[in-house]
């Protein structure tokens, strides 16, 4: 299937990667999406015209309308959110009031926060190029040295960061900067639709946390928040900051055409050890494309899930390329988080600049950095919401140009889906984000800082939600708060900021450090130390194999040792889950769906060495680790044993097979990646006594998922219920019932029971 030359008569990309006629199968679909003309307004009369000058030598000559409306109401001050397309230009929307309000003449500040550091240092690059005297912007972020945040805190009017600075120092040491925030006339939230699940609910009591203080110092912000298209924004917005928004979503912007690609890699003449088909996989398949793209000169970004295949795709580019052309690999590279901050704004100048013609990276691009002049973005994957799928492929095409989106889809139950029924993509509304705030296990620690700052009174409590008092009473019972005549107080010589977890790493990054020279290569998160960094683990860092001697929880470090072993590492873990207590049931022929609170237990017990290439099974080694234990949401259902079918024999395997399913269509039904949540099968669940099939938020406290899942939970099992029955395979395979995730090695599943399980559930 082949795509149209564009009007200059030249070949597209699409065409140029369809020129291996055994390609031409593998696409499902093209999805052509039209040029959009641009929509223009007059600069709004209270813009200094200085400023305008300056952006007009940047090449805005006129602003688009949604840009002009959202400045607007942020001028007349009424907090907004605008929710338009990517590369629609929104972050002028903010910076016509910020710098406005900064260059008027009267002492002003302004605070813009972003999710990751390369996004403001991005932006702090847009401002200083405007050459602008009177605005004095600088990032403050974990990098910035100590002598440089003085110079920041004493005179920088525009003030870049990232909530987890907002968190851990501004907020805390406030009376250090309260002519900051004596001054404070607009907080920019950028990327706002980033700020879902337990992340975005921390995040939205840190917004609170900032109002308060702001108040202190007599200070009322006005919110601009940016965002990627996403549903009801402004019931969005309004729970990040707790007050109301206007929402402005009339995209205004111009937009070059774009092929929108679903792409299945082949099968491959390997087999599963059960015989099942296995297919090319999506990393290797992403590789080739990646490099024929350089090959011809399109700037492309290859989004992936996870840092391995970030590494593994450059890698893999860099080799092919070499190989056709000497030289032209290190025109590729990996991009990821956990890179050292020197690497990283090497790696951003060099995208800026062009030298760098193929990114293989993880979602930290996925955000609003202006890559200008992209042809073309490989998704590598579904990357867990439709809202995050548009927002990768819409990087392709910000010079207005013809671009292309390519959609790799993983042997996966959920990417197999989409590829195939490319309805559920185009032409479907974008998921709202589901956050939290009021989850105990957020509020809490939230609490605490919020008092270490300055005393909680009981007008504060409605700022932090309904839930604030109960979370309150039990902070005083556990010797947390004190209560005073003039509020409560935190009681502790301990930072009460360090309670919270923004990010749920589960703890400070592990250390990687290479063993011979001392040398520190990178972090992983603590969540993540058991997986990818214990012992004899192989770790990848831009394409240069280490194995892992040695891991040090206690002082979370890993040391490691350069050398490519010849194999991949793959952790084997256990998961127990025990029932606290069940929140809401629905019941009825012999089948119980439940929502509630679960403890669960996993524990990392061993690795499995595969041979690189052929994926043989070279050793099982075992692994001395600690378990760990999550107090989280569930949904899961039980069933009686009347209503299991009668000729099921693997019973087991069909709740394990239906488990593995489901956590993989999820994510159609709620604002998740299949790695936000985890699952967990038995044929006779001791809290229960029956067979029970549990999905779960992976997150401390539950962040909404699980109980997406108990309200669609007829829709959703359908989905898997069918999903599974229409994958070709005989008796399970990637693409149906098993998981790239499985701690059991995906042993036992029965792809047929599981079929026959779900249709007496839903029965």
């Amino acid at each position: 299937m082949s795509a149209p030359p564009d009007p200059a008569g030249a070949p597209s990309p699409l065409d140029r990667l369809l020129r291996d006629p055994s390609r031409a199968e593998r696409v499902t679909h093209v999805e052509h999406l039209p040029a959009r003309p641009a929509m223009t307004a007059d600069w709004p009369p209270w813009v200094p015209e200085l400023l305008v000058d300056r952006l007009r030598l940047a090449g805005v000559e006129r602003p688009w309308t949604h840009q002009v409306e959202a400045a607007t109401a942020a001028w007349a001050g009424r907090s907004v959110v605008l929710a338009t397309g990517t590369a629609s230009g929104k972050s002028l929307a903010y910076l016509m009031p910020m710098l406005s309000a900064v260059m008027a003449g009267e002492p002003t500040s302004a605070l813009y926060l972003s999710p990751t550091k390369a996004l403001a240092a991005d932006q702090l690059r847009s401002i200083r190029a405007l050459n602008l005297t009177s605005v004095r912007a600088a990032t403050l972020d974990g990098d910035t040295p100590s002598a440089d945040r003085d110079w920041v805190r004493q005179h920088a009017n525009v003030v870049l960061t990232n909530p987890d600075m907002l968190h851990h120092s501004l907020l805390p040491g406030h009376q250090r900067w309260s002519t900051f925030f004596k001054r404070l006339r607009f907080v920019v939230v950028d990327e706002c639709h980033g700020y879902r699940g337990v992340f975005g609910s921390h995040v939205a009591q840190v917004l609170r946390r900032l109002r308060r203080v702001a108040a202190r110092y007599d200070a009322q912000p006005v919110f601009l928040l940016v965002s990627a298209t996403v549903s009801e924004p402004e019931v969005t917005a309004r729970r990040l900051i707790a007050q109301d928004v206007e929402a402005v979503t009339a995209d205004g912007s111009p937009r070059g055409p774009l092929q929108f690609v679903l792409w299945e890699p082949p099968l491959s003449p390997l087999t599963a050890e059960n015989g099942a088909p296995v297919r090319r996989s999506a990393a290797a398949e992403a590789a080739d494309l990646l490099a024929d793209l350089v090959v011809e000169g399109v700037r492309t970004v290859a989004f992936v899930r996870s840092r391995r295949a970030a590494e593994t795709i450059a890698l893999s580019a860099r080799r092919s390329l070499d190989e056709a052309h000497s030289g032209l690999g290190r025109r590729v590279a990996a991009y990821r988080a956990g890179y050292l901050a020197d690497e990283r704004r090497k790696l951003e100048a060099a995208l800026h600049s062009g030298d760098l013609l193929g990114l293989a990276s993880t979602n930290a691009l996925e955000l609003g950095i202006d890559v200008s002049g992209l042809g073309a973005v490989l998704v590598t994957g579904w990357p867990g919401t439709r809202a995050s799928m548009w927002q990768q492929a819409g990087r392709a095409g910000r010079a207005r140009q013809s671009a292309l989106a390519v959609f790799v889809a993983r042997d996966d139950p959920l990417d197999t889906f989409v590829v195939h029924h490319p309805e559920a993509l185009f032409g479907r509304p974008v998921e709202a984000a589901v956050l939290d705030p009021d989850n105990p296990h957020v509020l809490a620690p939230h609490l605490c800082a919020a008092a270490s700052e300055l005393p909680l009174t009981d007008n504060d409590l409605d700022l932090f939600g309904p839930a604030a008092r109960a979370v309150v009473d039990d902070l005083v019972r556990r010797g947390l708060l004190r209560r005073r005549p003039t509020g409560w107080y935190w009681t502790k010589r301990e930072r009460a900021h360090d309670l919270a977890d923004l990010r749920g790493t589960g703890g400070p990054p592990v250390r990687i450090v290479e063993e011979s020279t001392g040398r520190l290569l990178g972090t992983v998160d603590a969540a993540a130390s058991h997986t990818t960094v214990h012992a004899g683990a192989v770790y990848l860092h831009q394409g240069v194999a280490h194995v892992v001697s040695a891991l040090h929880l206690d002082d979370s470090v890993a040391l490691v040792q350069r050398g490519d072993p010849g194999w991949s590492t793959t952790a084997r873990e256990l998961t127990d889950i025990a029932v606290v207590e069940s929140l809401r049931t629905r019941a009825g022929n012999g089948v119980e769906l439940h929502f509630g609170a679960v403890e669960v237990t996993n524990h990392v017990v061993a690795f499995a060495r595969k041979q690189l290439g052929s994926g043989e099974l070279l050793g099982i080694e075992p692994l001395d680790l600690p378990p760990r234990h999550l107090r989280t949401r569930a949904v899961w259902w039980v069933m009686d044993d009347a209503v299991i079918p009668p000729r099921l024999i693997d019973v087991a395997g069909a709740a394990h097979a239906a488990e593995h399913a489901a956590i993989g269509l999820l994510p159609l039904f709620a604002t998740c990646d299949r790695w936000d949540i985890g699952g967990v099968s038995t044929e006779l669940h001791p809290d229960t006594g029956r067979l029970t099939v549990f999905v779960y938020d992976g997150h401390p406290g539950g962040a909404g998922f699980a109980d997406r899942g108990y309200r669609a939970a007829g829709p959703w099992l359908a989905a898997t219920r069918d999903a599974i029955a229409a994958c070709e395979c005989d008796h399970g395979c990637p693409s149906c019932v098993q998981s790239p995730k499985c701690g059991n090695w995906n042993e036992p599943l029965d792809k047929a029971g599981a079929v026959a399980l779900l249709r007496a559930v839903l029965g």
